[in-house]
């Protein structure tokens, strides 16, 4: 994968991030709270999460000092 097609995926996945944040919010604060749904979403977020934290070790390579 090169650094133009991570860095793409890395910005896809930042809005899906922020979308489910606000889907989120959305649902804690409306009138018919589903905690399951929530629970689902915080799951996906999670896991949006680690995928970002992947693509970005891939672009910040560690260095070794």
């Amino acid at each position: 994968m090169d650094e133009d097609n991570v860095r793409a995926q890395l910005a896809l996945l930042m809005e899906e991030h922020r979308d489910l944040d606000d889907a989120i919010t959305a649902l804690e604060h409306g009138t018919s709270f589903d905690q399951l749904q929530v629970q689902r979403l915080k799951k996906r977020k999670l896991s949006l999460k680690d995928q970002m934290a992947k693509l970005r070790d891939l672009l910040l390579p560690d260095i070794i000092a």
